[in-house]
């Protein structure tokens, strides 16, 4: 993925023409293939700048994908009285220093931290206890696997990084799952049960929460089922994912 950031200075009584323009040639950008996504952002301190980032696959895909396509043609049909306004065209890659600010809690923050965790655990194993399809997959458990699953799910949910430092990190969860051969069944029955514990504990229930919980529960079965399997050959080493409000961790192969 590269982003290609485009800097326009446009003259205060063309700044109505120009943003329509730039919605009407946004319909060639999401037909694009090789488009992620993009935004066009006005200056607040200086109304006349404004920058449109665009992210493409690559900067192949841009150069000799998108500029040789259809959509180009139409896209420059729509922005071309534009393009002597341009003060800057370049692609830009990502660096290692990024994170998230403090104005958005963390889903760790919002559900209570570790102690609403602990108490999920703690009611949602006594359930696994006494089911009877997934039951047995846990009949010899630690009695401390309740809270080590809460340090786990502290850690993906943005709190602690316990789980890494004390536990073993993603390679150990992993060796949990090795040859256990899950079946689709239990998967959705541990899903089914994990979310019941959860009401009875009173996680918050909004939907932007629960959203987030349960797109993480969806991702981390279907990943543990696939581990599972005898002719299974996972990766070993990774890091233990950290989710967001609708975001997935940004693995790479």
């Amino acid at each position: 993925m590269i982003i290609e950031y485009i800097r326009y200075r446009i003259p205060a009584e063309q700044r109505g023409d120009f943003e329509a323009a730039y919605a009407r040639a946004a319909t060639s950008l999401t037909t694009a293939p090789q488009c992620i996504q993009f935004e066009l952002a006005r200056c607040v301190d200086q109304p006349e700048c404004y920058i449109l980032r665009i992210e493409w696959t690559s900067v192949h895909d841009h150069t000799e994908g998108f500029r040789r396509s259809p959509q180009f043609a139409e896209f420059l049909a729509q922005i071309r009285p534009y393009v002597s306004a341009i003060e800057e065209m370049r692609h830009y890659e990502r660096t290692a220093v990024k994170g998230p600010g403090g104005s958005v809690p963390t889903l760790y923050e919002w559900l209570g931290g570790i102690e609403a965790l602990e108490r999920l655990t703690e009611v949602f194993y006594v359930r696994v206890a006494q089911d009877e399809l997934i039951g047995p997959l846990f009949a010899h458990m630690d009695p401390d696997h309740p809270r080590f699953v809460a340090m786990w799910l502290a850690e993906v949910f943005g709190g602690p990084t316990r789980y890494s430092d004390e536990r073993g990190g993603y390679h150990h969860m992993l060796t949990r799952h090795l040859g256990k051969a899950i079946t689709e069944p239990q998967r959705r029955r541990w899903i089914n049960l994990l979310l019941d514990a959860a009401d009875e504990v009173e996680l918050p229930a909004d939907p932007e929460f629960r959203a987030a919980f349960l797109s993480y529960v969806e991702w981390g079965t279907r990943l543990a089922l696939a581990n599972s399997q005898p002719d299974a050959h996972p990766t070993t080493e990774a890091p233990v994912p950290r989710w967001g409000w609708g975001v997935a961790p940004p693995f790479r192969g």
